[in-house]
């Protein structure tokens, strides 16, 4: 899902500079917000129910009007000339919204008349968007016949009928199972890295780990932490483990002094530790009590405990 080439590709693909949004009722959703995003990012925006991050990315798409600040798509200020920055914008809602009594193909195609996109041009597109999201066999069937996960598939190539430079995505797994999860992960780095840039919302923080190289956190309006997402996880003073063990676990496991042993299964240490404590440590004193350990693999969902110790919210649903 290649986009087209455009000027301007070197500067940042969104920028936000103090942003802020005050809803009639009274309600401060948005308290001076600043962030960038560079060309070609794969970029995490999380945040607790009512954070403000859903009414950020409605300014960002122009379906909100901002109280105050600066919007500007690849240097394009959306409220100067909103239609040429929307034109560089593909949005992904997390509700699925096309027609169920519409044909895929149909539904592209369309979709691309909207934006101005000549008809000959949409169905050439339309094919080729749809075989990149392996949905070429269904062009022709009722929407309403294709799976959950052909139907989130079927959102992202729509969304990609008009080679957005920016991808804008809200919870585009939400309710699939992890299989179809982890397919729609290898459509999403496969446009990445065909150069467009990735915004991704996410109800599953492994998600955002696995994906995105950076990322920013909003409570009550405000960024708390953005940056790598290396470094930002980096930051915690405790990292966990899976340790695969050769035999049947005993009833009661070693204790080790300043970390936490938990039996996942019969076979299986969930482990708990400081960064500062040496691994060889942990081995030793397994070791010591029978427990041989097969291999080990690092747990994925650090960036969870990130975003408890920074909102300080045990709610870790973005969904908001």
């Amino acid at each position: 899902m290649t986009p087209d080439p455009i000027p301007g590709a070197d500067v940042p693909a969104l920028s936000i500079r103090d942003l802020r949004k005050t809803y009639d009722n009274g309600v401060e959703a948005l308290k001076g917000i600043s962030l960038e995003v560079a060309p070609g990012d794969f970029y995490a925006l999380l945040g607790p129910n009512g954070a403000g991050k859903s009414t950020l990315i409605g300014i960002a798409s122009s379906l909100v009007n901002k109280t105050s600040g600066e919007v500007r798509i690849f240097g394009v200020d959306i409220a100067a000339d909103r239609d040429a920055a929307m034109r560089l914008i593909g949005l992904v809602p997390q509700e699925i919204n096309f027609n169920m009594f519409e044909k895929p193909f149909d539904i592209c195609v369309n979709y691309a008349g909207f934006y101005g996109v000549p008809r000959a041009i949409a169905r050439e597109r339309a094919e080729r968007v749809l075989k990149e999201a392996q949905l070429w066999d269904k062009a022709d069937k009722m929407s309403r016949t294709l799976s959950g996960g052909m139907k989130r598939r079927l959102m992202i190539a729509r969304a990609m009928m008009t080679s957005p430079r920016l991808l804008i995505l809200d919870e585009p797994t939400a309710g699939v199972d992890i299989e179809i999860r982890r397919g729609m992960w290898k459509t999403l780095k496969e446009i990445n890295a065909s150069g467009t840039t990735i915004i991704l919302t996410t109800h599953y923080l492994e998600e955002a780990e696995n994906l995105c190289r950076n990322l920013a956190i909003i409570d009550k309006g405000r960024i708390v932490e953005q940056g790598p997402m290396k470094a930002l996880l980096a930051k915690l003073d405790v990292e966990g483990f899976l340790l695969d063990i050769e035999q049947a676990l005993p009833g009661v496991l070693p204790k080790i002094e300043g970390a936490t042993l938990l039996a996942e299964d019969e076979h299986t240490i969930d482990i708990e530790k400081p960064r500062a404590m040496e691994l060889n440590h942990v081995f030793a004193a397994l070791d010591a009590a029978g427990i041989r350990v097969r291999s080990m693999r690092t747990k994925t969902n650090r960036l969870e405990e990130l975003f408890v110790r920074l909102t300080g919210d045990n709610n870790t649903g973005v969904a908001a």
